[in-house]
């Protein structure tokens, strides 16, 4: 299993390099969703709703509510509800999202709801960071979990019953502004920072359209000339994004996941000569009780006597040395040769690091 699992690393980690659309390198700058987030009630539980006693602001807002359809409760009225839970509601509104069309909305019970299936969202603003209100949610709740509690206090929860999302639910009432459409020069933002990558996708524009339309600004951004005319940029733009570069290949890079063990060793990566041996001490001590008791007539008294035993182990891993300037295929080999675990290649790769001789930027996840 050792072998296969580094074996798998350099399949993983040496792919060809190839042609990419601009579209999948760079986003065009100023055309991005905005996040939304409301407040809200579900009703129509069936009596899975929040304990009102233990969350009062859910029969704040439901008294609220009520007082706006011209119901009042009469004052100091206990109000007991089972079937209505408090909820936090958040969306993404899409770039030129157009008043009247619909945006799928995620509902989060903000109480101590023990389910949201079957409950229905009544009406409720979604508002932007600027305060104003981009969109009205509503509608019945998709709720993926479950749970079943017995009268003996055992219960049993699959995935998560307090949180759902409602299709569609949402209809945009605001658009937001864009610069899109002001005439200014189009900016690509790459998704990846790299002089090489901004280099390259500037002279593939002005090698299609000429020279001097698209200038790199820095490793993250391509600024290129675009007409004025509304339906031309659009027209230029779905040109644009559809132009194949070749991306500027990554840094070295050993990228360790600590938590799973998982570790990625980048194309580039380079080891300067160097010896390593990896071993792992095991100390084992085991107790035991033994009773002595006097022979025969003897004066004396019964005791118990603890015997102690230790047993020393050593893995006996080989030296195992790099050549100069190492290929990503000959570390995989040397550490399968020598039978490293993941957990044990972590420490390799650290201490090769602290010693200078690893050629690349190792970075712990």
């Amino acid at each position: 299993m050792k072998h296969i699992c580094c074996l798998l690393l350099l399949s993983l980690v040496s792919p060809l390099s190839l042609a990419d659309r601009i579209k999948d390198l760079a986003s065009v700058a100023g055309v991005r969703s905005n996040q939304l987030v409301g407040y809200g009630l579900v009703v129509g539980l069936d009596g899975t709703g929040d304990q009102t006693n233990q969350t009062p602001f859910t029969t704040q807002s439901f008294l609220s509510m009520m007082k706006q359809f011209g119901v009042t409760v009469p004052e100091g009225e206990r109000v007991t509800l089972k079937n209505v839970a408090a909820v936090a509601i958040h969306a993404e509104l899409p770039p030129f999202a157009k008043p009247g069309q619909t945006i799928d909305v995620t509902v989060s019970s903000l109480g101590n709801a023990n389910s949201l299936r079957g409950g229905s969202l009544l009406m409720a603003p979604l508002k932007g960071v600027d305060g104003n209100i981009y969109a009205l949610a509503q509608g019945n709740l998709v709720v993926g979990g479950f749970g079943a509690e017995g009268a003996d206090g055992s219960r049993i929860t699959v995935n998560v019953p307090v949180a759902g999302r409602i299709p569609s639910g949402a209809i945009v009432e605001r658009e937001v502004p864009s610069n899109f459409n002001s005439g200014q020069p189009l900016v690509f933002h790459l998704k990846r920072s790299d002089f090489t990558t901004a280099k390259r996708v500037a002279d593939v524009i002005n090698t299609t359209l000429g020279p001097g339309v698209a200038r790199p600004m820095d490793s993250t951004s391509v600024e290129v000339d675009a007409p004025i005319n509304p339906s031309q940029r659009v027209s230029y733009l779905s040109m644009l994004e559809n132009l194949e570069v070749t991306p500027g290949e990554e840094a070295a890079k050993v990228i360790i996941n600590s938590r799973t063990g998982t570790i990625v060793v980048g194309k580039h990566v380079k080891v300067d000569p160097v010896a390593v041996t990896h071993g792992n001490l095991t100390v084992t001590v085991s107790e035991s009780v033994e009773v002595s008791q006097p022979n025969g007539l003897a004066a004396g008294t019964t005791a118990v006597v603890p015997d102690s035993q230790v047993s020393i182990e050593e893995e006996d891993n080989p030296m195992f040395k790099f050549a100069p300037g190492p290929s990503l295929e000959d570390i995989v080999r040397a550490v399968n040769n020598v039978g490293a675990a993941p957990g044990d290649l972590m420490a390799i790769l650290e201490a090769l690091k602290q010693s200078g001789a690893l050629k690349a930027e190792l970075v712990v996840i």
